[in-house]
């Protein structure tokens, strides 16, 4: 189905395809969009929240507007426009300086653009003949973030860097035979070589990575999930009810999927926890040195836009079971509407033993299972592919868990790669990296009013109050502004952090709270002074906590693409605004550091990280006693 409106309209909606098409008549007819102009990015602006909140208590809805990154390749200047569909008027054009501000998100043909200058570039030919690759045609190219490193011939240029991989057949795998020791820099709006880096020749590994070919077990018994009556959630466009959950979905073509108005019905009314939930950077840096790699640092968010990356899902393949799918519409380069079909899957899955209990006194025996909303999608960013799976729990838990997998960036292995890359294949190298996310958490736990209490477990040393050593306490540190809330996590000490609402005490008097469970893994290595850690600040702390600015949506900041560095969150908390009782945003790192293993050859089995939301003080007692036995359950009781 299509995730469009549905009989309640409402402020937050995605964009349908007839309002995008809208957009593209208004930008035409001001003359900001023709036959050179390229669309970056185009999504919905979305209203305030104040706006959002008082169109749900009775105003009148706000105004329908759009945002888009815009691109001239004519005249090289970019902008950023803001369109509002209510009034078929441009509200807003700003200018961006690329060189202050970076350049707009990589296009989809650019990739093709770089395949064609290089296979016509003479000193790009003579380099892969040094090579024994006669035909240039037999080799894949891709357009590759350039990061920013302060060069004075790239300033102000859109510029990609092309790594090559060589491929046996049209229907081989490239990732097997990396031609190493060469990357051309490219100019994507003049189309033409800027500077090819050949450090000599190196022996292109010659085993196969075809992983897909064959042949297959034959042990397996099919597994069939049915649901005879259906699924328990109703669904009304974006809107969905299950059990005592409710949401909006969203889906925005550079974050993905979008979660927002995330409650739950307790006492007859539906209590807020999460105002807006998305993943709104991602990042891949790479631990490699070499002048053909040491720029190897993208942004798969910001500079790819991973939302207009999704897959169309397959029953049977990416989702089991009683699925219900989604579609999302995206815009390609002409800002035209591209539906991505079956692009989110949900469904509801057992997940176990919720609650048991077998009592010694009378004898009573009582279980309870487990279920959990899934809502999902996956993308493929060149050779990985990333699942984000949103867990909804009966017990009011909240999860992310995010699966990676794909095929992992290779080079040649020799003593130059050896202390930076693991051998996978005979001569074949897989560099070390990070996959590091930044989840954005609009919370609102039982209204606007939100603080953050640091909680860890505190020991005590033996003495008059603790004569036998075993005395263990809480300790909690109110976070009050923003440069103290920039925090990392401490397994040893337990650490989380729990969004409290300070003026809505739960029937013990104390503050309602989630807490902010993280897995606590390392953050972005990159040495300090590096042009990654300026460009990726938010990446260096697990948790960030800002207050709520609608123009504040992304961590790396708006435009990522060769940005000097400095924007996002770094700018963001600059004015160590107070964050106590207040409109709060929590901004959470997590990831994976990879040290790629043979086992992730030629396909890495999926690698998960993630955080979890859990209910601290929310509720009065367990809200899932009414949760009924299951029918096995029945029989046995």
């Amino acid at each position: 189905m299509h995730l469009t409106t549905g009989k309640h309209p409402h402020p937050l909606d995605p964009l349908a395809a007839q309002e995008i098409d809208e957009v593209r008549r208004i930008l035409t007819e001001a003359g900001l969009l023709n036959d050179t102009v390229r669309v970056a990015y185009l999504g919905l602006e979305e209203p305030p929240k104040a706006e959002v909140l008082a169109y749900e208590a009775g105003a009148t809805p706000p105004a329908r507007r759009a945002r888009a990154f815009l691109l001239d390749l004519a005249t090289e200047r970019s902008e950023d426009a803001i369109v509002s569909i209510s009034d078929r008027a441009v509200d807003r054009r700003t200018p961006i300086d690329p060189v202050a501000d970076g350049q707009v998100p990589m296009l989809d043909e650019e990739h093709a653009l770089v395949r064609f200058v290089l296979r016509e570039d003479p000193q790009w030919v003579e380099a892969l003949e040094r090579r024994g690759i006669t035909d240039p045609a037999g080799v894949y190219l891709a357009a590759l973030s350039a990061g920013h490193y302060g060069l004075r011939k790239e300033e102000g240029r859109r510029v990609a860097r092309v790594l090559a991989h060589r491929m046996p057949t049209p229907g081989s795998l490239p990732w097997a035979h990396p031609v190493d020791g060469l990357v051309a820099y490219v100019d994507l709006v003049k189309g033409e070589v800027m500077e090819i880096v050949d450090t000599g020749p190196q022996p292109i590994p010659e085993e196969p990575g075809d992983y897909h070919l064959g042949p297959h077990r034959t042990t397996q018994k099919p597994i069939h999930i049915t649901q005879p009556d259906g699924p328990s959630f109703t669904i009304d466009g974006p809107l969905v009810t299950w059990e005592k959950w409710s949401l909006r979905l969203g889906y925005d073509m550079r974050e993905g999927l979008t979660l927002h108005r995330i409650g739950f019905e307790d006492g007859g009314r539906t209590r807020p926890i999460v105002y807006r939930a998305s993943v709104a950077e991602m990042l891949v840096p790479y631990g490699d040195p070499s002048p053909i790699r040491f720029w190897q640092n993208y942004f798969d968010t910001g500079e790819y836009q991973l939302g207009k990356l999704a897959n169309s899902l397959e029953l049977g393949c990416d989702c089991l079971g009683e699925i219900t799918y989604f579609d999302a519409v995206v815009t390609d380069g002409a800002g035209a509407p591209k539906v991505i079909t079956n692009a989110i899957c949900m469904h509801e899955e057992d997940y176990g033993v919720l609650w048991k209990h077998t009592d010694p006194a009378n004898g009573s025996r009582e279980t309870r299972r487990q279920r959990r909303l899934v809502i999902s999608f996956f993308v493929t960013v060149g050779n990985y592919d990333y699942g984000f799976y949103w867990y909804l729990y009966l017990d009011g838990t909240i999860e992310l868990e995010v699966k990676a997998t794909g095929i992992v960036f290779t080079g040649a292995y020799d003593e130059r790669a050896a202390p930076y890359a693991s051998e996978v294949a005979p001569g074949l190298a897989a560099p070390y990296h990070q996959h590091l996310f930044s989840a954005r958490l609009d919370m609102t736990v039982d209204g606007v009013a939100n603080a953050v209490d640091e909680v860890e477990v505190e020991t005590r040393p033996i003495g008059q109050d603790n004569p036998y050593g075993n005395a263990v306490r809480r300790s909690v540190t109110r976070l009050r502004t923003e440069r103290e809330a920039r925090r990392d996590a401490d397994l040893k000490a337990e650490r989380t952090w729990h969004v409290v609402n300070p003026n809505v005490n739960n029937r013990l008097g104390r503050p309602v709270g989630y807490a902010l469970h993280a897995e606590g893994k390392p953050t972005l290595l990159a040495a300090p002074g590096s042009s990654i850690r300026r460009r990726a600040e938010f990446a260096t702390s697990h948790l960030w906590v800002t207050r709520y600015d609608p123009a504040q949506r992304y961590p790396a900041g708006d435009l990522v693409n060769q940005h000097p560095g400095g924007a996002g969150l770094p700018e963001y908390t600059r004015a160590d605004r107070d964050i106590d009782g207040q409109d709060i945003v929590l901004w959470h790192t997590f990831g994976l550091t990879h040290f790629p293993r043979t086992e992730d050859w030629p396909i890495m089995p999926v690698d998960t990280c993630g955080f979890v939301l859990k209910p601290v003080g929310f509720f009065d007692r367990n809200p899932t006693l009414d949760v009924p036995p299951s029918a096995a359950a029945r029989s046995c009781h």
